[in-house]
């Protein structure tokens, strides 16, 4: 079992930036790949981006390309998005997920656990 708890949501203006963090803990395996996902209103949740524990390759969906950054602290179990320049679409409950496998998905299937969500509000 991982247990993964999401941190640093919050109201931002747009332009401005937010960092979230996501803490695992319980069982901790070598290959890891963490990913973040995110749910606006009323639409599916959707990728944003994944960072493999093994090398910090890291993958983002276009919309989020060149503004979000993902890292982790394979030490401390913990991995987090920074996301700069925010826009009003990028509201949203953003999830951190994790999947036993070694290569990065997009697909919310793929992640066999999930942390309880932080809401990011960004006001135009």
């Amino acid at each position: 079992q991982v247990q993964l708890v999401e941190s640093g949501g919050g109201l931002v203006q747009a332009g401005g930036s937010l960092r979230l963090s996501c803490a695992a803990s319980g069982r901790t395996f070598s290959s890891l790949i963490m990913g973040w996902f995110r749910q606006a209103p009323g639409k599916e949740r959707e990728f944003v981006g994944a960072i493999r524990r093994i090398g910090g390759f890291t993958y983002y969906a276009d919309s989020v390309k060149g503004r979000f950054t993902i890292s982790g602290d394979n030490a401390k179990n913990t991995v987090s998005l920074q996301m700069n320049s925010l826009k009003p679409e990028d509201t949203a409950v953003y999830y951190c997920a994790a999947d036993l496998g070694s290569v990065i998905h997009t697909a919310m299937n793929d992640y066999d656990y999930w942390g309880q969500g932080t809401q990011v509000t960004v006001s135009s």
